[in-house]
């Protein structure tokens, strides 16, 4: 039975791992591994902009390891103790990776001004170019897989180019941990062309200054992903609406059963990358209670096929002969 028991832990543990963010676990496995090479690359060459980018991996690898972790075990489902479910769970990991974001922009900041009083001249030109060449290329692949999920989450249908596009206007739609993750790659696919403009220069002119500004600027590029990732995770923290044409889709839903006449209040709260839909529909008048029960919970079940709905609260009326609903509300 013991036996039993911890093969079905160990299986539904795997399942919860199935289910956590798959750009997070990605991304951090990818800028482990870079922030490796970085690192002893600049070591061996003393360029405190390549410092600079070993810097802003670290803090990727360690913040999207706590964001995937945060990512499985907001999947858990809800239990007595907390009946709301864990989906906040993950906004309090991503404020742990704000923290680590914000520590090692301030290390790489002044290894910036340290580096404009007193500059080095940096050695080892063809290691630092493989080695950002070879960031760019592991940073922009997880970029790319990113903006993929995001487009996914955020149900838009795209393809090639416009993936980039659509990833850039839905990015608000997507989960916690995809956000965390696009944010981060997009500085650091940044951060590591400033780092390989700046090694070129260095070791083409005498203009050294330039190694000491790359490192600022990509402290500062860090230190602004630490406060938009921080500002949408306060907000989700907090509780927010859902996006109104989130909102319009519900309607839809509600509407396509005919015996629902109007929609007398409605309150969808996203947390996480989940919604919850609290209710007052208007039903048709003369029906039974036993009839108007099957039609709400019909509306329901409805609601519940859509996956990023958790869960669905629904109360009932007759139709009080007032239109309440109103479609445009939401986008004012």
């Amino acid at each position: 039975m013991d036996a039993d028991s911890s093969r079905s832990h160990a299986i539904r543990f795997i399942d919860l791992l199935k289910k956590g963010n798959t750009s997070s676990a990605t991304a951090a496995i990818g800028n482990t591994g870079i922030a490796i090479v970085k690192g002893i690359a600049a070591v061996m060459t003393g360029s405190g902009a390549m410092f600079a980018s070993t810097m802003h991996s670290i803090a990727d690898a360690v913040n999207q390891a706590f964001v995937f972790t945060g990512s499985v075990l907001a999947e858990k489902k809800a239990t007595k103790r907390f009946p709301a479910g864990f989906g906040r769970v993950i906004n309090l990991f991503c404020m742990v990776a704000v923290i680590v974001v914000t520590v090692m922009a301030y290390e790489t900041i002044r290894e910036g001004f340290h580096l404009l009083a007193h500059p080095v001249e940096s050695q080892g030109f063809w290691l630092n170019m493989a080695v950002l060449l070879l960031s760019i290329g592991v940073d922009g692949y997880v970029l790319m897989k990113a903006m993929k999920e995001i487009v996914h989450e955020a149900r838009v249908e795209a393809k090639g180019m416009a993936v980039m596009t659509q990833a850039f206007r839905n990015v608000g739609r997507a989960a916690p941990p995809t956000r965390l993750v696009f944010y981060e790659d997009l500085v650091a696919t940044t951060g590591a062309l400033l780092a390989l403009i700046a090694v070129i220069v260095t070791s083409l002119t005498s203009f050294a200054l330039l190694d000491g500004i790359s490192t600022i600027l990509i402290g500062l590029l860090m230190i602004g992903v630490a406060f938009r990732v921080g500002f949408d995770n306060m907000v989700g923290l907090i509780g927010v609406s859902a996006p109104p044409d989130v909102e319009d889709k519900v309607a839809r839903i509600i509407f396509s059963n005919p015996h629902v006449t109007d929609i007398f209040q409605m309150r969808i709260l996203q947390e996480g990358r989940y919604y919850h839909v609290e209710g007052l529909i208007e039903l048709q008048p003369g029906l039974t209670l036993a009839d108007a029960d099957d039609i709400k919970f019909k509306v329901r079940d409805s609601l519940l096929k859509d996956f990023d709905i958790a869960d669905v609260t629904l109360g009932i009326i007759e139709d009080n002969g007032v239109k309440n609903w109103n479609p445009n509300a939401a986008k004012v």
